[in-house]
């Protein structure tokens, strides 16, 4: 009886010790950063704004690299929830904003594309309108609408689109556009264009995930900021709106942004990004 007892006592102390192990395993798991939600209530809770567009890296399926300016003090705040519902679908918009000064750029590394298509690009072959970067520069508001439809009680998010230009304030997300052209068999950057970006958008579908993006305005990198300059851009950009395919994006992206749209439909007070495999370095660079 006491030799059974023993062999029993052990046995609970293993099982409590693989218990123990396993959930230090989980809670040593990598995450992303963690959003602070507050919606405008209480003590402000500022987050840095590299932390904030996380979500760029997870959504891309080429390597990122992420760069601030040195002292940048951009940070981003939910300010506001508000929430429409019919029992059977809900509207939720959350208003945003960028405060601070500074630049934060995420740099998308094509090296893996260009040898995906070597052979065409040494046959003097052109990659059109590769995405070089995502830039957040300075001030701006926004707002996250969250659309999707309530299932036994429960909030399913189908739609999830990302404003950048509230109250007719400027966008401050630009991305810029490059053209890779073989030459000498060697890959060389060509028309580079700055495009401001006002919404992007995320929906649940079976299909290969996607994102929606509208312009404001396309322009040569190099061309000024005049009035005439800046009126031709928005023409430009109103007219590749109408026909910018949706791009595809990473499903562990798409799956993070519903579940971000879950989070401030549910007014979660954080939300945990996960880990982007494509993230390869996050530094501040020189001014």
């Amino acid at each position: 009886m006491s030799f059974i007892s023993a062999g029993n006592a052990a046995g609970r102390r293993m099982v409590a010790a693989l218990i123990l192990f396993a959930a230090a395993t989980m809670a040593a798991a990598p995450t992303g950063p963690t959003l602070q939600l507050d919606y405008g209530h209480g003590e402000p809770r500022g987050n840095p704004v590299s932390q904030f567009m996380y979500f760029v890296p997870l959504i891309s399926p080429e390597p990122v690299f992420v760069f601030t300016n040195t002292g940048n003090t951009q940070c981003a705040r939910v300010l506001s929830f508000h929430c429409r519902t019919n029992c059977a679908m809900f509207l939720a918009t959350c208003e945003f904003e960028f405060t601070g000064e500074g630049a934060e750029r995420n740099i998308f590394d094509h090296t893996h594309n260009i040898q995906k298509h070597k052979q065409e690009l040494q046959a003097g072959g052109l990659l059109k309108h590769q995405l070089g970067s995502i830039n957040v520069t300075g001030e701006g508001q926004g707002s996250v609408e969250i659309e999707g439809v309530l299932t036994n009680g429960q909030h399913v998010v189908d739609r999830v689109q990302f404003c950048f230009n509230r109250n007719g304030h400027a966008s401050p997300v630009t991305i810029n556009l490059q053209d890779i052209e073989g030459h000498n068999g060697a890959a060389q950057i060509k028309n580079e264009m700055v495009a401001r970006v006002n919404a992007l958008t995320f929906r649940r579908s079976t299909a290969e995930p996607k994102i929606e993006v509208s312009l404001a305005s396309l322009k040569q990198k190099d061309a000024g900021d005049g009035l005439w300059q800046n009126f031709y851009g928005r023409l430009k950009g109103a007219a590749l709106n109408l026909f910018l395919p949706p791009l595809a994006v990473e499903p562990v992206g798409q799956q993070c942004m519903l579940d971000f749209g879950l989070a401030l439909a549910t007014e979660q007070a954080t939300f945990t990004f996960p880990p982007a495999a494509t993230l390869k370095g996050s530094a501040p660079s020189t001014p």
